[in-house]
C-alpha cells in the first residue's frame, strides 16, 4: 500500500523537511511539502475539507506536523482539520497546544512525577523577592513563556540582577517563569529523540564558552551520549505524559538526578542525526506508515475532537 505523507512545513529546503522527503521516498511513499499558512480550512458537517493551492487535500493519508512556535494557532488549527478528516497526524493537535505553553507543560511533567527544576510563575507579582527566593535565590534562570531555541533565556548571576530583569519584563507585560539554577550541569544538557515510545538518538549539548545555553542555535555543540537508564525512562515518561509519541526531551543532568527542562513537538533533526549517525527521520516515517495502515485497516469514522486543550 503505497502511502501519501504529507509534511507540514513553511520551508522545503529546511534540513528537516528534506530528511523527512528522502525517508518517505526510502519507504516507497509519496511525500508532499504542504505551507500550512496557505492552506484553507472549510468547516462543513460531515465534510471537513483543506484546500491547498486550490487543491483538495482529501487524498493525503497521513501528515508530519513541523509547526513553528510564531504560527501555532493556525497550524494547530490545520492538524485539527486533518484529524477531522480521519487523517493521521504524527503530533495530535491538543498535544501541539500543550506543548507550546510552557507553565502547561510544567504542569503535566510534574504531575506525572519526573524531575524538574524548582520554577516559579506569578501574574506580574510586585514580590520580587519573594519570587527569587522561591526557587533558591540567585543565580538563577528567567525565561519568557514564548521563548524557543534559546531566545527568551536570561541567566540573572546576582540577587540585584535578578530583581533588574524580572521588573523589566513585568513592566513590558512579558510574561515569564523563574527558574533554579542547575550550577553542575556547566552549560550542557541532553537532548533525547523519542519515537514511538524509543529513544532513538541522545546527544549531550555543551554552551560555548561563556554561554549557559546550550542550544545548537546559540552556538552550542552536540557530541553523543549513551543515557543512563534513569534519563532514558525519564524521557520516555515525559513523552508519554505529554502525549507526544514523536519528540525532543531536554534534560539536565544534576546532582538529585536527571531534571527535564523542556519536551519539544517539533524537534530538529540535524543536530541529532548528524551527532548519532543515525536515520532518525527513517524512524519518524517507519511509525507514521504503520499507524496510518493500522487506521485504514479499521472501519471509517470520524475522530472526535475533544475542545480542551
Amino acid at each position: 500500500m503505497q502511502l501519501t505523507i504529507g509534511i507540514l512545513s513553511r520551508n522545503a529546503a529546511l534540513y528537516s523537511t528534506k530528511r523527512l522527503i528522502e525517508a518517505i521516498e526510502a519507504a516507497g511513499h509519496i511525500p508532499k511539502v504542504i505551507d500550512h499558512l496557505k492552506c484553507d480550512i472549510v468547516i462543513e458537517q460531515d465534510s471537513p475539507t483543506i484546500f491547498y493551492n486550490k487543491e483538495n487535500l482529501d487524498y493525503v493519508d497521513a501528515v508530519i506536523p513541523r509547526i513553528g512556535a510564531s504560527v501555532t494557532f493556525y497550524g494547530t488549527a490545520v492538524v485539527r482539520q486533518f484529524e477531522m478528516m480521519n487523517k493521521f497526524t504524527a503530533v495530535q493537535s491538543q498535544a501541539l497546544v500543550r506543548s507550546r505553553d510552557k507553565l502547561r507543560s510544567l504542569q503535566i511533567l510534574a504531575s506525572s512525577g519526573v524531575g524538574l527544576p524548582k520554577t516559579v510563575f506569578t501574574n506580574y507579582s510586585r514580590e520580587v523577592d519573594k519570587l527569587i527566593d522561591s526557587v533558591g535565590g540567585a543565580p538563577l534562570i528567567v525565561k519568557l513563556l514564548e521563548g524557543t531555541q534559546g531566545y527568551g533565556v536570561v541567566l540573572a548571576p546576582t540577587k540585584k540582577a535578578a530583581q533588574s530583569i524580572i521588573e523589566a519584563f513585568h513592566s513590558m507585560k512579558a510574561r515569564v517563569i523563574v527558574q533554579e539554577y542547575i550550577a553542575e550541569s556547566k552549560g550542557a544538557d541532553i537532548r533525547a529523540f523519542v519515537v514511538d515510545g524509543k529513544v532513538v538518538g541522545a546527544m549531550k549539548r555543551q554552551g560555548k564558552e561563556g554561554e549557559f545555553r546550550s542550544n545548537l542555535h546559540q552556538g552550542g555543540s552536540g557530541t553523543l551520549i549513551k543515557l543512563s537508564k534513569a534519563e532514558r525512562e525519564m524521557a520516555l515518561t515525559a513523552s508519554k505524559a505529554m502525549g507526544l509519541p514523536i519528540c525532543g526531551v531536554d534534560l539536565l543532568q544534576s546532582e538529585r538526578g536527571p531534571l527535564i527542562l523542556e519536551v519539544n513537538s517539533s524537534p530538529g533533526l540535524q543536530g541529532i542525526e548528524q551527532t548519532t549517525k543515525k536515520d532518525i527521520a527513517g524512524s519518524i516515517v517507519q511509525y507514521v506508515v504503520k499507524q496510518t495502515k493500522e487506521i485504514k485497516s479499521k472501519p471509517s469514522r470520524r475522530r472526535k475532537i475533544k475542545s480542551n486543550a
